[in-house]
């Protein structure tokens, strides 16, 4: 059990990060939790380091999503020049396309999501940001196909690890449990620009297959890439292709 002045410094940093008043409901929160107090209803924070307020589900993996960015700030080591386009592949609820449009101006975002609850939480997410963000329902793969939705089914409620698969039958899942699979040269087309200045990467296992073929079709016209590699298999397919080619 953490001290009181351990919750105080925890506070604190919070606070730093997200402002007061955000760092006091999130705490607001945590004490409910632990007293097994449901909090059903979104909520809306105002983050001293997003240009607009976001949604967040309370009792889902929401939280963990948005204190890694906003917190913990997993993507701050990233400074780029005046980046224009940016692609955020596997954008959850948007936090981290809010994050990157906060922080630079200049850039526009295709956020795509495969999740149907986070695809929705993203698109209100990005609402305020108008034309400067795109949300797609949907996923990345080597090609454009349909593809096997396989919800998350975390004990907490949790929907950041939703993963697609191939869809061996289509007669044999229903609508709701597919989503549409895009190739990217036809997700960099979307973005009517020459190149993506960065191209963002958490898909839960599917970069072995975005890796795995066709890549000399859109992989040139990435200047910047940033990635979570989900398992030794996608380690070897992407380290074997980053061998042969310049990546930034």
């Amino acid at each position: 059990m953490k001290s009181p002045i351990h919750r105080f410094a925890l506070l604190r940093r919070y606070a730093r990060k997200l402002g007061w008043l955000a760092a006091l409901r999130l705490t607001f929160l945590e004490f409910r939790k632990r007293a097994h107090v449901s909090n059903p209803s979104p909520m809306m924070l105002r983050l001293k380091n997003a240009e607009f307020p976001v949604l967040m589900r309370p009792d889902t993996t929401d939280r963990k999503v948005l204190t890694q960015i906003f917190v913990l700030d997993e993507y701050g080591p990233i400074d780029l020049p005046g980046p224009k386009v940016i692609v955020d592949l596997g954008a959850n609820v948007g936090y981290s396309s809010a994050y990157f449009l906060s922080k630079y101006p200049t850039a526009s975002v295709l956020a795509i999501e495969p999740d149907p609850d986070n695809y929705k939480m993203c698109c209100q997410n990005m609402r305020p940001f108008g034309r400067r963000a795109n949300v797609i329902h949907g996923a990345v793969w080597s090609v454009s196909t349909n593809l096997a939705l396989e919800l998350s089914t975390s004990a907490n409620g949790g929907s950041w690890a939703t993963q697609v698969k191939p869809l061996v039958d289509a007669h044999a899942v229903s609508k709701s449990d597919t989503v549409k699979g895009y190739d990217m040269a036809t997700l960099v087309d979307l973005c009517n620009s020459a190149e993506i200045d960065l191209l963002k990467i958490d898909i839960e296992g599917s970069e072995r297959e975005l890796f795995s073929q066709n890549t000399e079709s859109w992989l040139p016209r990435v200047r910047n890439l940033c990635i979570e590699l989900h398992g030794a298999d996608c380690e070897a397919v992407f380290f074997g292709l980053s061998r042969t080619i310049h990546m930034s």
